[in-house]
């Protein structure tokens, strides 16, 4: 599938971290317009990216799994799937550990997304204003310019970070301050890092090359709706609580968040980020 996805033709709809919970799942590809409760075929004018982090938190990762298997058995050139660092604790030597565990059937699943090439670490959306990254936790700034070297558009970077998953590069599953409380790493790796402390503060000092998209984590606590952290990062965040996305606005563009950041229990009110053509669906691009 290609690592370009063009949003002026249709839309394209970017989901958050899942967590576990299925019945979410199936609600929101049904508000998207996915018949029989997000388990009917994919409409023309729609394609799906997830953002990974399909599993674990709620209870039912397998129907999860069982279900994102469904669209891309029957179209995976309209289902995305980026991979998240809980899906990598099934692909690789375990990098924390998790008081839950998939099924065999359910990691196999996820196996063999990898093997047959389903599972990816970027995209590049495009709207028409602009052209945005895609990953599961964002792109740090030392990460662009050490790691990838400074590509100045979204595709390019895209493709680079999907050769370091090809390569199963150690660099691309980089850990920071999640795994290691008190030790931020600027240069984590764009399944690790955190948005807070990891991956908007490198940019407050640099020009965006491009605009982003991420889930992974949040920068606000979306039980008040108030940004935390760095005062200069919440003067730059339009944060829409009913949605669950967070808009930051840097020199070159923006960084959007759509970590619904859901528990044990869903949240009651998230939306998918809908980039494209203007709907009864919603458009936010």
């Amino acid at each position: 599938m290609t690592l370009l996805l063009d949003a002026t033709r249709g839309r394209v709809a970017l989901i958050g971290d899942v967590g576990g919970h299925a019945e979410a799942l199936g609600a929101e590809l049904a508000r998207l317009g996915v018949a029989d409760g997000g388990r009917g075929p994919l409409p023309d004018d729609l394609v799906v990216v997830q953002v990974g982090d399909l599993v674990h938190r709620g209870p039912d990762s397998e129907g999860v799994v069982e279900l994102v298997d469904l669209h891309l058995r029957r179209q995976p050139e309209r289902w995305l799937q980026l991979i998240g660092n809980h899906e990598a604790h099934y692909l690789r030597p375990p990098a924390f550990r998790w008081p839950e565990r998939l099924t065999r059937g359910a990691a196999r699943r996820l196996r063999q997304w990898r093997r047959r090439g389903l599972l990816h670490a970027a995209v590049a959306v495009r709207t028409s204003e602009e052209t945005l990254l895609v990953t599961h936790a964002g792109l740090t700034e030392p990460f662009w310019r050490t790691v990838l070297g400074a590509p100045r558009g979204a595709h390019d970077a895209a493709q680079r970070i999907e050769e370091l998953l090809l390569r199963n590069d150690d660099v691309l599953f980089r850990s920071g301050v999640m795994l290691r409380p008190g030790r931020v790493e600027p240069g984590a790796g764009p399944l690790w890092a955190a948005a807070g402390s990891e991956l908007l503060p490198g940019w407050l000092e640099r020009e965006l090359p491009f605009g982003q998209v991420h889930g992974h984590s949040s920068v606000t606590d979306w039980a008040t709706g108030e940004v935390r952290g760095d005062p200069r990062i919440a003067a730059r965040t339009v944060v829409h609580v009913d949605r669950k996305h967070e808009i930051t606005t840097l020199d070159g563009g923006r960084i959007v968040g759509i970590d619904p950041c859901h528990g044990s229990r869903p949240q009651t009110r998230w939306r998918a980020w809908v980039a494209g053509p203007a709907s009864r669906y919603g458009s936010q691009a």
